[in-house]
């Protein structure tokens, strides 16, 4: 069935605010979350099973790897809450391993969160499943079925790579507040590798990463009233050695204007629109990412050739002395 058209009564006020801010900024940016309207998540779903996209097959051969031993850290009648589910291609691997008492999903795009969470409810018989459609980066109410549960984040992808470290802080301090004291958060990160490998990670030949990219415009078009002529930009990755990240930017091909709600925006040939960051992470530097944002690491998993990690960590209660 075809989705119905956005409307300006419709859209997302934060969408709104976000992308009209973030291209009047002097180095214009628009926030990645947005990338993930329905057919971003799709693209996405897409890159995940790119011969050159690494991170998912190695976090995915990982997690099979070391579940046992995830499992036998944890206590039983579990809720899992998982941020950023998307299609939820990893979790079932976490649900059967540890079996929980209810699964909360949740994710920013509803309708790919109701048709996983169905997947889901459909695989495991008895579990109770609670999506929650949210941007899980602001503040949002958990189901109150899972307030008396233990609960375990899960955050995988090395999605917490897309928050530059102040940003990613903040929102690992956010996740502890809403998951509680004593909570435990199963996380994924990318390591630092051959910066052939990442680029070509986040610009196949094929071109489905360009087409994610490109997607944002297509979206701002249809849910804005964009004017944004779609071949004036193109998709370019760039690593950034100073800043340890790989940034996406949708780069101007020649002088263009356009409108977005009826505000007028001009860019030069060259300039761009930086839409996403994915930071990469040393032992160390993930390890105290983690506790700077409140969670202490008490078990870390990575494969053979050290491309990723998966870490434990703990919501510990806060200490006053050494």
């Amino acid at each position: 069935m075809l989705a119905t058209p956005e409307t300006s009564d419709t859209v997302n006020p934060a969408f709104r605010d976000d992308v009209l801010r973030g291209l009047a900024e002097p180095i214009p940016s628009i926030s990645a979350r947005w990338l993930y309207d329905r057919r971003g998540s799709e693209l996405f779903d897409e890159i995940t099973r790119l011969p050159s996209y690494y991170p998912t097959r190695t976090e995915t051969a990982l997690l099979t790897a070391v579940m046992p031993e995830i499992a036998a850290k944890l206590p039983p009648g579990l809720a899992v809450v998982e941020f950023g589910a998307g299609s939820a291609t990893k979790t079932p691997l976490l649900l059967q391993a540890i079996r929980p008492a209810a699964y909360v999903p949740i994710d920013i795009s509803g309708d790919y969160l109701r048709d996983s969470a169905d997947v889901i409810d459909e695989s495991f018989a008895g579990l109770q499943v609670l999506p929650v459609e949210a941007d899980f980066t602001r503040d949002l109410t958990l189901p109150a079925a899972i307030a008396d549960r233990p609960k375990l984040g899960f955050f995988p992808g090395s999605t917490i790579g897309n928050f530059v470290p102040r940003s990613a802080t903040d929102l690992l301090r956010h996740f502890r507040a809403l998951l509680g004291t004593g909570a435990r958060l199963l996380i994924g990160m990318d390591r630092i590798k051959p910066v052939e490998r990442l680029i070509a990670a986040y610009d196949d030949p094929q071109g489905v990463t360009a087409a994610f990219n490109l997607n944002l415009i297509e979206r701002i078009n249809r849910e804005l009233h964009g004017t944004i002529p779609p071949d004036a930009f193109v998709h370019e990755a760039r690593w950034n050695d100073m800043l340890g990240r790989i940034e996406m930017h949708l780069v101007a091909v020649r002088d263009v204007e356009f409108t977005v709600e009826g505000r007028a925006f001009a860019f030069f040939k060259g300039s761009s629109i930086h839409t996403e960051n994915s930071h990469k992470y040393g032992q160390r530097g993930s390890r105290l990412l983690l506790l700077a944002g409140g969670w202490t690491p008490v078990a870390e998993w990575s494969d053979p050739a050290g491309d990723f990690a998966l870490i434990l960590a703990e919501a510990q209660r806060n200490r006053f002395a050494p």
